[in-house]
């Protein structure tokens, strides 16, 4: 893992103590990896589409963490999800299209499939517990 607080003389936000997040930042350097080999008439077209959505499974996460109630924070979560999803798609694109090996692609779904039953579980928690933080 490349992500880490060593002595921070800045404030760690609970969003960056997740697992789940540390895991998604795991592989949005894997894509950033794999999609620097796609052909060059690909890298503003399907690589930019592959980053983008990855980049919002992580960015949902950090945004819905400033929302003052769990149900708030679990619409985060839950495009979070829908993000992964559509990293799902676009990668089954590029192994289509050869652009990935089969390797890669199963490496990729296997780090998905990780990061989704992750964000599921906080989903639920966050729904079946609907304190607030102005309330603690």
């Amino acid at each position: 893992m490349l992500y880490l607080h060593i002595m921070a003389k800045y404030r760690i936000y609970s969003f960056e103590k997740l697992n789940v997040y540390k895991d998604i930042l795991d592989l949005r350097i894997k894509i950033q990896q794999t999609i620097s080999s796609f052909p060059n008439n690909e890298i503003y077209d399907s690589a930019r589409q592959i980053k983008r959505a990855t980049d919002s499974i992580g960015a949902n996460i950090a945004e819905g963490s400033g929302r003052a109630s769990n149900l708030d924070q679990s619409h985060f979560t839950n495009m979070s999800y829908a993000s992964a999803l559509e990293v799902i798609y676009h990668l089954t694109i590029a192994f289509e299209l050869g652009f990935i090996t089969q390797a890669e692609y199963e490496s990729l779904r296997q780090d998905i499939d990780k990061i989704n039953y992750k964000l599921n579980a906080l989903y639920k928690y966050q729904r079946e517990n609907s304190n607030s933080l102005k309330n603690k």
